[in-house]
């Protein structure tokens, strides 16, 4: 494998842990959001990453295949004074768990900067073997 091609694979990876961070974002950001129907109670995001591979079936780097919505049930929560309550008193929150979240924040953000020191490093080692010539 070319040294050039750790900047595609790094790159598509920075891509990848991008849009992580904004899922999480999003669902942090809603966390809280109340709705008086499921249909339109939010519901937490989280990307589908798939491994982008050569004709050589080596990985080649990560590809976002979408953002799917969690199947986790909607929390019901007992608060007749609030506006959005049903007949009942209850309202829709999202199934958003601020813990996991936290730590998908955290995994995604350890993992950007993993691949920037990895893009770092390989700059370094392209610009020693230039000088190797001098």
């Amino acid at each position: 494998m070319s040294l050039f091609r750790v900047f595609d694979i790094s790159g598509s990876a920075l891509h990848a842990q991008t849009v992580r961070l904004n899922a999480t974002a999003s669902n942090m950001a809603n966390a809280e959001s109340a709705s008086s129907s499921t249909q339109s109670t939010y519901r937490a995001r989280h990307p589908v990453f798939a491994t982008q591979l050569a004709a050589a079936d080596e990985a080649a780097g990560v590809d976002v295949l979408g953002i799917v919505e969690s199947q986790e049930p909607l929390r019901r929560t007992y608060r007749p004074e609030h506006p959005m309550a049903d007949q009942d008193g209850y309202i829709n929150m999202p199934n958003v768990n601020p813990v996991e979240e936290m730590a998908n924040m955290i995994s995604a953000s350890r993992s950007y900067q993993s691949n920037v020191e990895v893009m770092n490093t390989s700059k370094q080692m392209l610009m020693r073997t230039l000088a190797l010539g001098e």
